[in-house]
């Protein structure tokens, strides 16, 4: 098959359903030879089974391509390790992980569970570091590869009740900033991307206020496959000297996202002491305080 992935292995986890397997899909559809990943759990997380996987990897074989499921977890070492050896057992090589497996467990965060927390983790940033790292070894002796990681923009940016989520997926941001910044000199790249899509995961999003509800209305109006080009030009050779980046897509629309950066700062040559910083220090740089804003508030233009 040809295309812009022309003779690539991608793993692509989560991809049983929603942005996951319009991203399998889509990479098959390119000439890639993918393991279509995902556990076929419940939202909740209850139960198990190939259906999910094995449906998506036939219909990539009946489209011509090539594909085979897997149902290893992402969220321990051993089940990570298992997922891109089923892409070297099976086709031989790995050159593209789109970690994009995932889960919520919403609560506000003083009623927050330790089990809330550590599920969530888990999976998105545990399950990012395990998968990638596994991929890494393969990665370095053939000096390429492309990572592609789901982040969020309730990390980039804010949002309630998601403290796990949230924090997942700002690290997940970090953990692929310093995977480019590491392994560069093997020529493997590593970038994110910060979907807006309805997919299953999402239809869990609390919908009781209007404010609610008309967020949610928007949110089902963004197909999960409008992500999908983005991944595969990602994992492409056309994307050779892009790495390190953070970008958002949302419908017909690709953001760039700015990352953290020094927007003030002021000196004191003796020293600052605590009564100091009160009247100089926060009063200088207090126009320059970031809002307390949640992705709604961020990006407030409608999508077309």
């Amino acid at each position: 098959m040809s295309g812009m992935l022309a003779g690539k292995v991608a793993v692509v986890t989560g991809a049983g359903g929603g942005i996951g397997r319009g991203i399998a899909l889509a990479m098959a559809a390119a000439g890639a030879k993918v393991v279509v990943n995902d556990i076929g759990a419940s939202l909740a997380g209850e139960g198990t089974g190939a259906g999910p996987a094995q449906q998506v990897a036939d219909e990539i074989i009946k489209a011509g391509g090539q594909a085979v499921p897997n149902t290893d977890s992402v969220a321990t070492r051993v089940t990570a390790n298992n997922i891109i050896e089923t892409a070297v057992q099976t086709f031989g090589r790995i050159d593209i992980v789109v970690n994009n497996a995932g889960n919520l467990r919403d609560r506000v965060f003083h009623k927050m569970s330790e089990e809330e927390w550590t599920q969530v983790i888990d999976v998105h940033l545990n399950g990012t570091f395990y998968v990638s790292r596994a991929a890494a070894n393969y990665y370095r002796e053939q000096e390429s590869g492309a990572f592609v990681h789901m982040t969020s923009t309730s990390g980039l940016i804010g949002n309630f009740g998601q403290a796990n989520y949230s924090a997942a997926k700002l690290g997940i941001a970090a953990l692929s900033k310093s995977i480019a910044l590491d392994m560069a000199r093997y020529h493997v790249r590593s970038n994110c991307i910060a979907p807006f899509a309805w997919s299953r995961m999402t239809s869990s999003i609390p919908a009781n206020t209007d404010e609610e509800k008309a967020r949610v209305t928007k949110l089902q109006k963004m197909e999960a496959n409008k992500i999908a080009p983005m991944a595969v030009y990602l994992g492409s050779d056309r994307a050779s000297e892009v790495t390190g980046q953070i970008f958002g897509v949302r419908a017909n629309e690709i953001m760039l996202f700015s990352q953290p950066r020094p927007i003030r700062s002021v000196h004191m040559s003796t020293g600052w002491t605590p009564e100091a910083i009160a009247e100089i220090a926060a009063p200088a740089m207090k126009h320059h305080f970031m809002a307390l804003e949640r992705s709604p508030d961020a990006i407030d233009w409608d999508p077309i």
